[in-house]
């Protein structure tokens, strides 16, 4: 391969003059930088972007660190962050830290010296913490923090107003026992959704304290599960809002496997919308989350802090969430709804008909 003792011989001009050209520096003659571009491009020469770091002083990568890389809400959210700093001349560092403040500390330990900053999802107590230490050594731009940590700017999304506008929907077709498949307590989405939910049902003159509420942690299994927990409750609930679609999809399995209809015995909402939702039968009526957007402020306001450094003025952006309806929620009133006694599940191919996912323990109403 060539170097860039290569491309300063046959340009004839020196190293230095070669790497303030790679490096956007003024200094050089436009004519002398074309003819210099035009030598690299026929010798294939390619910069070695670890030797101009050294000089600028830049990596142009992104640190990313996500609670978890699973699911359609994460996907979204990466290809907006990826999209955005490609388009500006930077690469991503991607990582997960599966809820473990281990896994977390030494994840962005082995990051620093190798980016500009760190775009990161904080929820929770723990990762607010490791970012405040990270903020010592780089930028970092938070993603949905559950407080806000000095020095750092933020993208949100306004889960408190996401779930009212689900809840207020649903008592608007008549609904008045609804219940909520939530999020995991220590999630500051999972709280706001939960917040948003409660408001919901006491600006309707409903009680938020006799309203069931079934423990989840974002997962489909926990969905699922959360199926029976409903179906026996009494009196059994006409509407359920989940927490994210994730646990919105599971519950759908879980109701279908029970022999109810959605939404003629029991309608459903999910949050985030993902691109499965609208694929789901019926197709589920969700709060609309821009992930993609989500992730591209947040590039934005990464390259903001770049260029203005410590001067740079720390900003909260709040994304509206919009609700996206369906036919997961049907258009008729309760009274209406079929009161089905509960049932033996349907039967399966499987040599049980008991609903279970496979690999997971036996669920009983």
């Amino acid at each position: 391969m060539a170097t860039i003792r290569d491309v300063a011989r046959a340009a004839g001009v020196s190293i230095a003059t070669v790497s303030r050209v790679y490096n956007n520096q003024t200094l050089v003659n436009p004519q002398t930088a074309q003819h210099i571009l035009k030598i690299a491009g026929d010798l294939d020469y390619v910069p070695n972007p670890a030797a101009r770091s050294l000089t600028t002083r830049r990596t142009h990568t992104f640190g990313v660190l996500l609670p978890d890389l699973f699911g359609e809400f994460y996907s979204e959210l990466i290809r907006g962050i990826d999209l955005i700093a490609h388009r500006n001349g930077f690469q991503i560092l991607l990582s997960s830290f599966f809820r473990n403040s281990e896994d977390l500390v030494m994840t962005s330990k082995a990051m620093l010296g190798r980016i500009d900053g760190v775009i990161m999802m904080a929820t929770d107590e723990r990762s607010i913490n490791t970012a405040a230490k990270v903020r010592k050594k780089v930028p970092v731009v938070l993603l949905n923090p559950c407080k806000m940590i000095e020095g750092c700017h933020a993208v949100a999304v306004d889960n408190v107003r996401g779930a009212k506008d689900a809840v207020s929907h649903l008592i608007g077709l008549g609904h008045r026992n609804i219940a909520m498949v939530a999020g995991p307590e220590e999630n500051i989405d999972a709280r706001d959704r939960l917040t948003g939910f409660r408001q919901g049902l006491t600006e309707a003159g409903l009680d938020p304290g006799a309203a069931l509420v079934v423990p989840g942690d974002f997962r489909e299994l926990a969905g699922y599960k959360a199926g029976a927990t409903i179906l026996r409750h009494k009196p059994r609930p006409t509407a359920v809002f989940a927490a994210n679609d994730g646990m919105a999809i599971g519950l759908l399995a879980s109701l279908r496997e029970w022999g109810f209809g959605v939404p003629d015995d029991i309608a459903v909402v999910g949050f985030d919308d993902v691109a499965l939702a609208g694929f789901m039968n019926p197709p589920l009526t969700t709060v609309h989350v821009d992930a993609s957007g989500l992730g591209g402020h947040a590039v934005e306001m990464m390259l903001e802090v770049l260029a203005g450094g410590a001067d740079s003025e720390t900003r909260r952006i709040v994304l509206s969430p919009s609700l996206k309806i369906r036919q997961s929620c049907g258009t008729l009133d309760p009274a209406q709804l079929v009161r089905r006694p509960l049932m033996e599940p349907r039967p399966s191919n499987r040599d049980d008909a008991t609903p279970r996912l496979q690999g997971e323990e036996e669920v009983q109403p």
